[in-house]
């Protein structure tokens, strides 16, 4: 099955899930760090690509972990959540895109980042955490 984007909504028609609104706001830190987004939720039967990214000189291949915020709870870690085998998956899906996608943008570098994303229960960002190259 080829790598293909899609944009994913919750099941039930109830708007946009977490895991999309989350990849709505580090979307929009990347592009205010001028960073260009070439493709959001590259998927395949291996897995899926949350953020692709290019600077100019680097594609940068970004997984994206978010979590709501519950009043009287603790506030959870979303990059606790990024275990060895979604990384490996990550580069495996990345070596697969570079070679499918012909019309891509020259890239001296690749890198994988992670960002991290809380939001509230109506979907406002109350923090994000960007680690550049995280494996």
């Amino acid at each position: 099955m080829p790598l293909r984007s899609s944009d994913p909504a919750r099941p039930g028609g109830r708007g946009p899930a977490s895991g999309a609104i989350g990849e709505g706001h580090a979307a929009a830190h990347l592009e205010r760090r001028g960073l260009r987004v070439i493709a959001r939720n590259v998927r395949s039967r291996g897995g899926e690509i949350d953020l692709i990214a290019f600077d100019g000189s680097t594609l940068v291949f970004t997984e994206v972990k978010c979590a709501r915020v519950h009043p009287g709870r603790p506030s959870p870690v979303p990059l606790a959540r990024l275990g060895a085998a979604q990384r490996l998956r990550l580069r495996r899906l990345a070596v697969r895109w570079l070679s499918e996608t012909p019309a891509r943008p020259r890239a001296r570098t690749i890198r994988f980042d992670a960002i991290g994303v809380l939001i509230d229960g109506h979907g406002r960002l109350l923090a994000l955490e960007h680690v550049e190259g995280a494996w």
